[in-house]
């Protein structure tokens, strides 16, 4: 389950337990429709075509790391949707610096991680089949109208 968490002001005696140390993870990180300018921090073979918070959320919950939900925007975010809201805090390290999943000893690790779980979900696999039978359904419409120039 997804917490959430109060701001307070950055402290360099927190441990890396605490919730205030947890690494941000953007959706904007793993997507693949973004350049590296825009925010994208994996190689686009590896990104996610929009991913959202509660993909993020539910990949890396089922990976047991502890993971909670705050409602913000990432700066270099151009569209204020709210489905484009949120970010996920995750903890990477134990209270004594060690990693608390040691397959994933860095952000970039997690996110790689997160980019290849991230289409095996049953949300992303059902939707994908679902889209597919919506466009066979179509009536195959052939544009009528002038066409052209006079």
């Amino acid at each position: 389950m997804a917490a959430t968490f109060t701001r307070t002001s950055f402290n360099p005696n927190k441990k890396p337990s605490d919730p205030e140390r947890w690494i941000c993870i953007y959706p904007a990180y793993i997507d693949s429709s973004k350049t590296r300018v825009a925010g994208r921090r994996v190689p686009k073979s590896r990104a996610v075509e929009r991913p959202t918070c509660t993909e993020i959320s539910d990949v890396l919950q089922a990976a047991n790391f502890k993971v909670g939900i705050e409602p913000k925007f990432y700066s270099r975010e151009s569209s204020k949707e709210e489905e484009m809201r949120g970010r996920v805090r995750v903890q990477l390290k134990n209270e004594d610096g060690s990693p608390v999943n040691p397959a994933f000893p860095t952000r970039d690790s997690l996110f790689l991680y997160i980019g290849e779980k991230i289409p095996h979900l049953k949300s992303r696999v059902f939707k994908s089949s679902g889209e597919g039978q919506a466009a066979n359904q179509g009536g195959g419409g052939k544009k009528k109208g002038k066409g052209g120039r006079r």
